[in-house]
């Protein structure tokens, strides 16, 4: 008799446990086929030419090579590789400068003011990224408001020479990522629990005491992060080079849609794509070690 129970009760499991197999398929097939498609066989694709020679007139030649490994020792590629550092870790700074501040002055506003200042710094994604960049072309332009501004008030006599250098690379890409430093901090900021700043308080702490023994360890992980969101596409960007920096300062993302679009060696574009990936990797791995740290410590 409990012999055919547990037949029956076996029985009755198996449809169960075979509809959610089947309906967890069904589920992830299209995000797995997509994966597959538009990311894995990519990278596939890119780890392979990279160890094949550029065709006469383009294209790829199927004979085995390191040479686009040892092209990579050029100094020309490494002052790119070099001035997108040196750009990116800026935006990234200048992003935490701010974005820290922000964040933790929206996190102390009453709830309806918060929700007006996240909406704020929200709103500039409902936009298209170019017709934000254009936006700051009309803005920076000889012409522009901003010299007008100045010219009006007199402050300088001819226009100011804004558009075209570093400085503008660093202020269009801080501009259309420093809402990626401040979302993380925010959130962490939200989250701590106020009776620890109270027991610091309690114990005699000043402000900043408190701040630097209790806010700042609590929420760096979440500043690490925003850190990785704000450097990687701000290393990769080759938009906002090409706009507001007129194609004099060339950046690594930049080199690679040349060597693919123009120069039409697909082989050394893999190899620097292969560059950025890296890096990515390296990165992801040193934020995720040192939030570790910090909440281990």
């Amino acid at each position: 008799m409990s012999g055919n129970l547990t037949k029956a009760s076996e029985t009755s499991r198996r449809p169960r446990g075979w509809g959610r197999a089947a309906a967890a398929a069904f589920f992830l097939t299209p995000g797995l086929i997509a994966l597959i498609v538009l990311a894995i066989v990519p990278m596939i694709l890119m780890l392979t030419y990279m160890f094949f020679p550029r065709g006469r007139f383009g294209g790829v030649v199927y004979e085995f090579t390191l040479e686009n490994f040892e092209r990579l020792s050029d100094p020309l590629y490494l002052g790119v590789i070099g001035d997108s550092f040196v750009i990116a870790g800026t935006v990234t700074l200048l992003a935490l400068l701010i974005g820290y501040p922000a964040a933790y002055a929206i996190a102390q506003l009453p709830p309806r003011w918060k929700t007006i200042a996240l909406l704020a710094i929200m709103l500039p994604f409902w936009t298209n990224f170019l017709i934000r960049i254009y936006a700051w072309i009309v803005l920076l332009s000889g012409p522009g408001l901003v010299n007008g501004a100045l010219t009006g008030i007199g402050l300088i006599d001819e226009p100011l020479d804004l558009l075209y250098n570093e400085g503008t690379i660093v202020l269009g890409l801080l501009y259309g990522y420093l809402s990626l430093m401040i979302l993380p901090i925010y959130s962490a900021v939200e989250k701590l629990d106020p009776r620890l700043r109270e027991a610091s308080a309690n114990l005699g702490a000043s402000p900043a005491r408190t701040f630097f023994s209790v806010t700042l360890p609590l929420t760096l992980p979440s500043a690490l992060i925003g850190a990785v969101l704000v450097f990687v596409p701000s290393f990769g960007n080759y938009v906002v080079p090409e706009l507001l920096g007129g194609g004099k300062a060339i950046m690594l993302g930049n080199m690679i849609r040349d060597q693919f679009l123009k120069a039409r060696d697909w082989p050394f574009g893999a190899t620097l794509s292969l560059v950025m990936i890296v890096i990515t990797f390296i990165l992801l791995i040193a934020q995720a070690v040192a939030s570790r740290r910090v909440r281990n410590a």
